[in-house]
């Protein structure tokens, strides 16, 4: 993290911005009750799609402590800079790095999906589009990330994707 704080509380700031963002468009949504006009279900399905991208968010800085936590290698990019939070340094941070960067986004996501189904109110539009998301982006988690974590656990390098720093590189891996 070092030389990197700067970017670090400007990606804090976006996110939890974003966060009362959602939050309100809950209230507001909430307070129109059941969506019987074309804007009452756009501003539903907008607070779902809200409600699913800090899903997301959450996933991502999950992934982002879990890589901090094992003091793994990575960039922070400037806010808008990319769609992911972090690049995670697939040459320097060692294999054990990898896995706990990755068990940081699995458990952000299985805490966040208990969370919405306890706390998202029962019978309303917003919460049932929300949960078709979240489920989706699970579903996108076992299909992109698992098979990843899978291949690195029984000895192939880690991955060199979008996500991680020297992209397409495959010498000197761990």
């Amino acid at each position: 993290m070092d030389k990197q704080w700067g970017r670090f509380f400007m990606l804090l700031l976006r996110d939890a911005l974003f966060i009362v963002l959602t939050l309100a468009l809950w209230q507001y949504a909430l307070q129109l009750g059941k969506p019987l006009s074309a804007y009452g279900i756009a501003i539903h399905s907008l607070t779902a799609l809200a409600t699913a991208f800090v899903g997301y968010l959450i996933h991502e800085w999950g992934h982002l402590l879990g890589a901090w936590g094992s003091r793994a290698t990575f960039e922070l990019p400037m806010p808008f800079e990319t769609f992911f939070l972090f690049r995670f340094d697939n040459l320097r941070s060692t294999r054990p790095q990898f896995f706990s960067m990755a068990l940081g986004g699995f458990a952000s996501s299985i805490v966040m999906v208990i969370f919405l189904v306890l706390a998202l109110p029962s019978g309303v539009l917003a919460t049932q589009i929300a949960l078709t998301l979240t489920a989706l982006g699970v579903l996108a988690t076992f299909i992109i990330e698992v098979p990843e974590f899978t291949r690195v656990a029984r000895g192939q390098p880690i991955p060199n994707g979008a996500a991680f720093v020297h992209k397409g590189v495959t010498e000197g891996r761990h």
